[in-house]
């Protein structure tokens, strides 16, 4: 059983990061790592000169299918709807990529793979309840991501979507002594070395910060 703890502090830097949304297919989670990725950026090169498959229909799907479409040989994008949720620029980019291919009302149904690597995807029509295979060496799923922030609540300021607000250009959160960085704040870069660089950020704030406040008590005492 979990035993609670209080830890005293003063000052606490926030880095609790972001977790990506996933369909929740079993084969998704089975082939993590082995064809199937969260982050086409990150894993895209390993691509290179192959067909992959991409769900989403957000500017973060957008980008990272035309991204994937630099190096990969042909791109199947599943829209679940009949129209994008990206913005018309983005959009656009991704029509007038020729090697990438949307399939709208779509939704994957299953990934298959022969064990060890990713093979192909299973996909379904969801107007016509319609289903087929596509051959696929990869598949990204960009859905979005969750910060892990909800501890936080009534507590931290947040934006909409969960992200910790931070004063621009710096880590300071609106409770004084307290920092985020990383990916807990940050729903735009989403990398390890910016998240690195903002940890940089929130050490050195968080440095000032308690030299400041020790040299406030010895001005008062």
């Amino acid at each position: 059983m979990y035993k609670r703890q209080t830890i005293t502090a003063d000052t606490v830097i926030i880095s609790t990061g972001a977790t990506a949304k996933w369909l929740g297919l079993p084969s998704e989670q089975k082939y993590n790592g082995f064809g199937v990725s969260a982050c086409a950026v990150c894993d895209g090169f390993f691509f290179k000169g192959q067909d992959v498959a991409i769900v989403g229909a957000g500017d973060t799907a957008a980008e990272e299918a035309t991204y994937l479409a630099k190096l990969c040989k042909k791109v199947y994008m599943l829209v679940r709807r009949d129209e994008f949720r990206a913005s018309k620029a983005m959009v656009h980019r991704v029509l007038n990529t020729p090697n990438i291919e949307v399939i709208y009302n779509s939704e994957a149904k299953e990934v298959l793979g022969n064990g060890k690597n990713v093979t192909g995807l299973k996909i379904s029509n969801n107007k016509t309840g319609e289903e087929k295979d596509i051959e696929v060496e990869g598949f990204f799923v960009a859905i979005g991501h969750k910060p892990n922030t909800d501890i936080f609540k009534g507590w931290i300021d947040m934006d909409e979507t969960g992200y910790l607000k931070t004063i621009p250009g710096t880590t300071k959160t609106n409770v004084e002594g307290v920092f985020a960085a990383g990916d807990v704040q940050d729903h735009y870069y989403r990398q390890a070395v910016t998240a690195a660089g903002s940890g940089c950020m929130a050490a050195l704030d968080a440095e000032r910060y308690l030299a400041a406040k020790e040299h406030h008590s010895e001005v008062v005492s």
